[in-house]
């Protein structure tokens, strides 16, 4: 599968949030500042799965349907379980 820009945008995002934790934790800044960027993190890594799991989804059903392989029922369990697993 290709990352396209966008998702590798987003986790540069997610790395510049974790690098902005890192120094309000240097600078001693309130827990509570802190765990409200490890929860924006966390739910911008949460879409980010989603994203790159339906993005994944989505190609490889239509390579299965180009190549007249009808295990799309098995591809979306995969899929399913790739974000089950996620959580």
């Amino acid at each position: 599968m290709e990352y396209d820009v966008k998702m590798k945008n987003r986790v540069k995002r997610i790395e510049g949030q974790l690098r902005g934790i890192l120094r309000m934790m240097e600078e001693e800044k309130d827990c509570k500042d802190i765990i409200t960027q490890l929860s924006a993190t966390r739910s911008a890594i949460d879409r980010t799965i989603g994203v790159i799991v339906s993005s994944n989804l989505i190609h490889c059903v239509r390579n299965a349907e180009e190549h007249g392989d009808h295990q799309t029922e098995e591809i979306v369990k995969e899929a399913v379980n790739l974000l089950v697993k996620s959580r």
